[in-house]
C-alpha cells in the first residue's frame, strides 16, 4: 500500500521552508582548514587497516595524504577508481562500524578515530577536473544489458563502459540511482547529489538508460539475453515483507520505503500527510531514517519497536543514538501482535507481546500492552519483487532464500546472467557494498564475453 492510504490525514503545521530546514546535511561538510587538520591526523599506516576493511578496496591511508598535499584532484580520482559512487558512499556508509571502527587512532591518547568518511566526501565535493577522470579503452563490439539503475546496476556500467563495452540500462522508476534517490533518509543525502552523480557518472560514454522498464511487466529477461552479450541483474529488493497480520492493509499501515520515497520527492514537504502518533516497527537503518523523519516532519509522538534488545539491532550505535537525539521513543523486546482499528477501519493503534529469550531462542511471554497510533510503518526488511523474476526464464535462477544464487564472479546458473547487490545473497545491504558488487561483476562480465585468459 501506497502513501495515499495516509491520505486523509492532516499535513504539518510547518512551512515548507521551515520543514526544508530540519532536512539539512546531517553531518555538515568539512572546509578547507578543517580538511588539512584532519588529514594531518592520519599517521598513513602501512597495509592501513581502513584500506582492508573498505568494502571498495578504496585506498584510504591514500588519498588522505592527498589531501594533506593538497592534490585534491589526486585524491578524489583515486576515490572514483575504485568506488564511482565515493560521493554517496562518503554521505551513506557506515563508516563508524568499517573503516573508522578500524581506524588505529581509536587506540592511542586522543582515541578518536580520523574522519575518513569526511574527508572521502571533501575530496569528492571540491575535485576540479577538466573531464571525466576516466577513458574508454577500446571497442570490444559487445553490448550488455543492466537492469536496475541503483548502486550495483550504475558501478557495473560504469566499468563495462569504461572497458570498451556498449551498455543499456533498464530502470522501472521515473529516475535513476535507486535507493540514492528513493530510499536513503533526506538528510543524509541533499541538494539532488543522487541525480548529479548519476550525470557524472555517464559522462564516460557508452551507457544509455531507459525509464519505466520493469522486469516481468514490460521487460522480459529472455529477450535480453536473446539481444544482449551478457545481462546484469541489478533489481535491488523493493518489496516490503509483510508482518502477517489481519488488518495490514488497513488505511494507516504501509511500508516505511514508500513514505521515504514519497519523502525524497516531495517539492513541497508541507503536503506530506503527517501523523500525529506513529509507530515504526523495525530494527535497521530504515526503521532509524523512518522514525527521525516523521519526528521531524511534525509528528508528536512517535515510537520504534524491535522484538530483541538494542545489541541486536542492525542499525549502528550512531543510528540509534541519532533516533534519541530527535526524540524517538526505542521500545525493545516486543513483536506485533494485532493491529488495532477504528470504527472506519482506519489504523487506530498496535498490539504487541513482550517477548524474551527462552533457551537461547526468542519466545513471546503472553503479556501485551497497546500503543495508540494514527499511523503504522513497516521497516522489517525486504525480498525482491516476484514479477521481476516470474518470466520462464527467469523462474529457473537458482535462489538462496528470497535472494539470487551468484558464484564469486557474480555469475547465475544461467550463462551470461549476472547478478549483483542487494539482490543476491553474499556480503551486506549496502550502499558501498552493491557498487563493489557492480564493478567486480563487469570485470567478470568483461572477462567471459571477450573470452580473455585471465579476469582484468
Amino acid at each position: 500500500m501506497m502513501i495515499e492510504s495516509l491520505s486523509y490525514m492532516p499535513t504539518s503545521k510547518e512551512s515548507n521552508d521551515s520543514l526544508a530546514k530540519h532536512f539539512t546535511d546531517l553531518a555538515p561538510a568539512l572546509n578547507a582548514r578543517q580538511a588539512a587538520i584532519e588529514a594531518s591526523r592520519c599517521l598513513y599506516c602501512y597495509d592501513a587497516p581502513c584500506t582492508r576493511i573498505c568494502p571498495s578496496d578504496i585506498d584510504v591511508a591514500s588519498f588522505i595524504r592527498n589531501i594533506h598535499d593538497e592534490n585534491i584532484n589526486g585524491a578524489a580520482v583515486g576515490i572514483l577508481k575504485q568506488n564511482i559512487l565515493g560521493g554517496s558512499c562518503s554521505r551513506v556508509c557506515p563508516t563508524e562500524i568499517l573503516c573508522e571502527d578500524a581506524c588505529v587512532r581509536n587506540h592511542d591518547a586522543e582515541g578518536q578515530p580520523v574522519k575518513i568518511g569526511l574527508l572521502q566526501r571533501y575530496a569528492i565535493d571540491n575535485m576540479k577536473l577538466e573531464a571525466h577522470p576516466f577513458k574508454r579503452g577500446p571497442s570490444t563490439g559487445k553490448k550488455i544489458a543492466v537492469v536496475g539503475a541503483g548502486p550495483a546496476g550504475l558501478s557495473c556500467a560504469h566499468r563495462l563502459a569504461m572497458l570498451g563495452n556498449e551498455v543499456v540500462i533498464y530502470e522501472a522508476k521515473e529516475k535513476s540511482g535507486g535507493l540514492n534517490e528513493y530510499g536513503i533518509a533526506k538528510y543524509k543525502l541533499t541538494d539532488n547529489f543522487a541525480q548529479k552523480e548519476v550525470d557524472f557518472l555517464l559522462q564516460i560514454g557508452g551507457i544509455t538508460i531507459k525509464h519505466g522498464q520493469t522486469l516481468g511487466v514490460n521487460l522480459q529477461l529472455r529477450d535480453l539475453h536473446t539481444n544482449y552479450d551478457a545481462v546484469f541483474l541489478g533489481l535491488g529488493l523493493g518489496a516490503s515483507k509483510q508482518l502477517g497480520l489481519t488488518g495490514e492493509d488497513a488505511p494507516g499501515l504501509l511500508a516505511a520505503v514508500d513514505y521515504i520515497a514519497a519523502l525524497r520527492q516531495a517539492d513541497d514537504l508541507s503536503k506530506l500527510p503527517v501523523p500525529t502518533r506513529a509507530i515504526v516497527i523495525g530494527a535497521g537503518n530504515t526503521a532509524i531514517d523512518m522514525a527521525v523523519q516523521i519526528q521531524r516532519l511534525g509528528a508528536d509522538d512517535v515510537t520504534l519497536v524491535y522484538r530483541r534488545g538494542f545489541e541486536s539491532m542492525s542499525a549502528t550505535e550512531h543510528e540509534q543514538h541519532i533516533a534519541k537525539e530527535n526524540q524517538v521513543r526505542m521500545r525493545t523486546w516486543a513483536q506485533p501482535q494485532q493491529v488495532l482499528l477504528d470504527a472506519d477501519g482506519r489504523v487506530q493503534g498496535m498490539r504487541f507481546e513482550k517477548t524474551a529469550l527462552v533457551n537461547g531462542r526468542l519466545a513471546g511471554t503472553g503479556e501485551t500492552f497497546d500503543i495508540a497510533a494514527d499511523a503504522i510503518f513497516k521497516a522489517i526488511g525486504q525480498g525482491l519483487e516476484e514479477t521481476s523474476i516470474s518470466d520462464p526464464l527467469a523462474t529457473t535462477l537458482k535462489r538462496d532464500g528470497d535472494k539470487i544464487h551468484v558464484d564469486p564472479q557474480f555469475r547465475t546458473v544461467l550463462p551470461r546472467i549476472y547478478a549483483g547487490g542487494d539482490c543476491v545473497a553474499p556480503g551486506q545491504d549496502l550502499t558501498v557494498q552493491a557498487v563493489q558488487h557492480g564493478k567486480l561483476a563487469a570485470h567478470a562480465i568483461h572477462h567471459d564475453i571477450n573470452g580473455l585468459k585471465e579476469a582484468a
